[in-house]
């Protein structure tokens, strides 16, 4: 019998530790127990339907029930369960995978290692930036830097990458050799008077000020979601991307693209970096690969960075990282039928006819009171909530505000996710435009519960 939500059966789950959530309120509350998936929508154990309003974690791109990816799991477990890559060995869905991943990469990349998740790919992308630079002399250039509100993953390395408070609050992190510059969202960091150009010179001014006050001769590498998702959104304005490229090729540091979530059409390009005219040479991947049926995580390297590695790996005797699931041939085997998926159905092209719909329909909630801004691009957007409009002042975070409007928008039928003052949405790519206007208009529903609310809340603070 499935677990019912908020049930004394469910609240029995709670021996789970589960991420991202506050441990006290969980023990009095209980979870969400979900029972099943039917494309948008999931299900829990009385019944209900819920959208997705965020794709699982940003990642579940082709919905909840696509049959052919069960299949080729099916398949794939009947022909070869497990194999790994270690000591030279592969199989055969690992290298076909491999081969179409080079086949779209949106610069000329030389080689592909896989992993588990986003957060092994970029974690695998730090210790190649460091073996890049020990194999070229250049023992001292290990710095890398990341930005304000980026999110680049959970292990020790990438928290340290990711620049929110609470992946590094009483972890001790970051660690030695992260750095952060600017986070380039105008609407929260830009000066009175500034206009966007302004705010990218000021941005693209202090990331060079960085390099010249740590060294150029320290630093590796510069790690960037081409649109920052997890930190709220963030739509770098035009042009940032240009100047920051010519700022680290003048100082040789190599830029790393991390593509766990603008990966597979979510902007309406296959990747993210094809949006801003992004150069990398690498790029990490991971969510949307398999549509997060299966979990893997890929690390692209171009040329410059593969042709020292592999030479020193022939001096040392071995490239001595790796994990044991990396490459799996269930989870390749679904890599594969994904990207068959994409292409056959034309994903991108579906993204591109709805993205002008849910776009619109967000700016429009943009224009409740509670909005400071409706940001977003292709399939994914953010609502800033604010406690006034005018000067755009946040609410307390203490009051919790866009944790109590994701509550009403799942109370109203569908599953955000709150982080900060900011209510996101990142449904699956297979979404219609009629689905879109029914998720909306629930998000709205959940935001005058919140209006209401806080209303509520200041007459009683009087």
């Amino acid at each position: 019998m499935p677990l019912r939500p908020n049930s004394t059966e469910a609240r029995d789950v709670a021996h789970v530790l589960h991420p991202y959530t506050n441990a006290v309120a969980h023990e009095a509350e209980g979870p969400l127990v979900v029972a099943g998936g039917d494309g948008i929508y999931i299900l829990d154990g009385d019944g209900n339907r819920y959208i997705e309003g965020l794709g699982g974690l940003f990642c579940a791109s082709l919905g909840f029930s696509e049959k052919r990816l069960v299949e080729a799991a099916y398949r794939q477990m009947q022909a070869l369960p497990f194999y790994h890559s270690f000591g030279g060995k592969t199989h055969e869905t690992a290298v076909e995978l491999a081969e179409r991943l080079k086949s779209l990469a949106p610069v000329p990349m030389t080689k592909v290692f896989f992993a588990n998740s986003g957060s092994e790919a970029n974690d695998t992308a730090m210790k190649v930036v460091w073996y890049y630079h020990n194999a070229i002399g250049k023992p001292e250039k290990k710095k890398i830097i990341s930005r304000v509100r980026a999110y680049h993953g959970v292990t020790i390395a990438t928290a340290s990458l990711t620049g929110l408070p609470n992946n590094h609050r009483d972890f001790d992190l970051p660690i030695d050799r992260v750095i952060h510059t600017d986070c380039p969202g105008f609407y929260r960091y830009g000066r009175p008077g500034e206009t966007e150009q302004d705010f990218t010179d000021r941005c693209v001014a202090s990331l060079e000020a960085l390099i010249e006050r740590e060294g150029a001769e320290t630093i590796g590498a510069f790690f960037a979601e081409p649109l920052m998702a997890s930190g709220g959104c963030i739509v770098p304005p035009r042009g940032y991307y240009e100047k920051v490229q010519a700022v680290l090729r003048r100082h040789d540091i190599l830029f790393v693209a991390d593509e766990v979530i603008c990966g597979f059409g979510r902007l309406g390009t296959l990747f993210g970096c094809e949006s801003f005219g992004i150069e990398p040479d690498m790029i990490t991947m991971a969510k949307q690969l398999s549509a997060a049926y299966q979990p893997i995580s890929a690390l692209m390297l171009n040329e410059r960075v593969y042709g020292p590695l592999r030479d020193r790996s022939g001096t040392i005797g071995t490239f001595g990282h790796g994990f044991t699931y990396g490459g799996h041939p269930v989870a390749t085997a679904v890599a594969l039928e994904t990207l068959k998926i994409y292409e056959e159905r034309d994903i991108v092209g579906h993204v591109r006819a709805v993205a002008p719909g849910f776009q619109g329909a967000l700016r429009r909630l943009g224009e409740h009171p509670l909005v400071g801004e409706a940001r977003g691009m292709g399939l994914i957007g953010t609502l800033e909530l604010v406690a006034d409009k005018a000067s755009r002042e946040p609410f307390d975070p203490a009051w919790g505000v866009a944790a109590y409007a994701g509550r009403r928008a799942q109370a109203h039928g569908v599953i955000t996710r709150a982080l900060g003052d900011t209510v996101n949405l990142c449904p699956p790519l297979i979404i219609t435009a009629d689905e879109i206007a029914d998720l909306m208009g629930r998000i709205g529903a959940a935001l005058d519960d919140t209006w209401q609310w806080v209303q509520a809340g200041r007459r009683d603070a009087t």
